[in-house]
């Protein structure tokens, strides 16, 4: 069984409008530009496509695309957007649930990853994704890298984002690679709503080995989807593998 949480239908079905951020045209079009040229006239898998966010805008750009999505009610939101024939979803774990046919491209983006909190799953996730990649094909992955160097010695928590109806508190345990993302939202009616979501973090030179282990080697990283150059105070990461 996999250690990642289930979205349910009332977080599906609120999941566009808290991500909106997500969908803004300077955020979403570098990264449909990357995906599609990667992808070539080849096809597309996403890993944890939820509702589409990217798949959708990537398939109007001429990309056949094919999900796997653990949340059932993830993809009953994509329904309402696009039918299974023309976007065909397994519902399953990315580590293991498998697809027809071979992938130009298989991606994973918007610290997905991380909700998985093994590294057995995620070293499983980069097998899964090699073993639908056609030969030469490319895993993209977009994770963010952990804000570690923010905290004192003894303090465990770190301000990730701070608006006037948003605000993102992340605890950290260092031994085990492990995050809570504490979300607190204002409300219309002035009340706050609470949520959490559990994360593994890893780093990139750990997932470069997971890759290795999958028969892929890291052909390119940036610092985000508009391909700024990755330095050491990047605070997230676009990895392309390519397979042998």
């Amino acid at each position: 069984m996999t250690s990642s949480e289930v979205w349910d239908a009332e977080t599906a079905r609120r999941y566009d409008d808290d991500s909106a951020e997500m969908f803004a045209p300077d955020v979403l079009d570098p990264a449909v530009d990357l995906l599609a040229g990667l992808a070539g006239d080849g096809a597309a898998l996403e890993l944890a496509i939820g509702t589409g966010r990217v798949a959708v805008p990537l398939a109007a750009r001429g990309v056949p695309v094919t999900g796997i999505e653990l949340s059932a009610p993830m993809v009953a939101e994509l329904r309402r957007k696009v039918d299974e024939a023309t976007m065909p979803v397994s519902v399953g774990d990315m580590a293991t649930t498998t697809v027809e046919g071979e992938f130009a491209l298989v991606y994973l983006v918007w610290n997905s990853l991380s909700n998985l909190r093994t590294q057995a799953e995620q070293v499983a996730t980069f097998r899964n994704a090699a073993g639908h990649l056609s030969p030469g094909g490319r895993f993209v992955v977009e994770l963010w890298i952990p804000p570690v160097r923010r905290m004192p010695p003894g303090q465990h928590a770190v301000p990730m984002s701070v608006s006037e109806d948003h605000l993102v508190l992340d605890t950290y345990d260092l031994l085990t690679q492990q995050c809570t993302s504490h979300h607190y939202r204002q409300q219309p009616d002035g009340t706050t709503r609470y949520g959490a979501g559990h994360f593994r973090y890893a780093w990139p030179s750990e997932l470069d080995l997971m890759a290795q282990l999958a028969g892929m080697e890291l052909e390119a990283r940036y610092a985000d989807f508009a391909r700024r150059p990755f330095t050491a105070d990047s605070e997230s990461h676009v990895s392309v593998w390519r397979k042998a």
